[in-house]
């Protein structure tokens, strides 16, 4: 089995993060894994052991995204493909699922994982996207992954969350995509084995323009700002039954509560 694993590097959890030109400035902060796509990461690297076959983890961005993928490889993933692109956070999501799934259509997967939704910008588009532009099936919101023969062949069984605590299972056949949730299980550290080991992996480079993508955004980001936390305090004056009346307007005008 053949499982392409989509991952994406985001700033790192505690970073202090500073506006520049409309977005964050990069070269104050870490960057590290999205914790959803750790998640995806891991399932992946669990069917291979159990079912054997290849993890290949791709990934769009800088020069710097190719640590991200070494940290998948050496948590045990075969390979990598990283798409080349300065400007990757400027995409939106069709924009970033048009390139992914033109370099993971060469690969002709069996199955495609990616996390629920990325921690910067938290989307959760790109997967659903991926697999309309790959004309693959796809399920959401992943708790379990089961792989199963039926009279068209080998397909999955894969049980969903859905809200108030209630979930679905799904059959779906193969090739098809998933976006997991996290969650869905325990996410291992990376050996000092495996550090040596992906040293020895291969990471295939490729430009946005050598896929033969195109695509003009359907949106763009006009201001990034650090909300300003202000206090303001308004005394009700009149009588207890004034008081009340002016209360219950502004829940209901202002603050939208009621």
């Amino acid at each position: 089995m053949k499982i392409v694993v989509c991952i994406k590097q985001v700033p790192a959890k505690d970073a202090p993060l500073s506006i520049a030109d409309a977005w964050i400035r990069e070269t104050d902060i870490g960057f590290e894994m999205n914790e959803p796509d750790s998640y995806a990461l891991e399932e992946a690297l669990r069917l291979k052991e159990k079912h054997t076959g290849e993890v290949i983890a791709v990934s769009m961005g800088p020069e710097r995204v190719k640590q991200t993928i070494k940290e998948a490889l050496a948590k045990g993933a075969d390979r990598g493909i990283h798409i080349v692109d300065d400007k990757a956070h400027m995409l939106d999501p069709l924009g970033a699922a048009k390139s992914l799934a033109a370099a993971i259509e060469r690969e002709k997967p069996d199955l495609v994982l990616t996390g629920l939704q990325s921690d910067d910008q938290g989307f959760g588009q790109t997967g659903v996207l991926v697999s309309e532009l790959l004309k693959l099936p796809h399920a959401t919101l992943i708790m379990q992954i089961n792989l199963q023969n039926n009279v068209q062949g080998q397909g999955l069984r894969v049980k969903r969350e859905l809200e108030a605590g209630w979930f679905q299972w799904v059959e779906l056949p193969l090739p098809a995509v998933l976006t997991i949730q996290s969650g869905i299980n325990k996410v291992r550290y990376a050996t000092l084995k495996g550090i040596m080991a992906a040293k020895k992996k291969e990471i295939a480079s490729v430009t946005r323009e050598s896929l033969g993508v195109a695509h003009e955004s359907t949106q763009h980001i006009e201001r990034v700002y650090v909300p300003v936390k202000t206090k303001k305090t308004e005394f009700l004056t009149g009588t207890p039954k004034e008081a009340a009346a002016k209360l219950l307007e502004k829940l209901r005008h202002e603050a939208r509560v009621l």
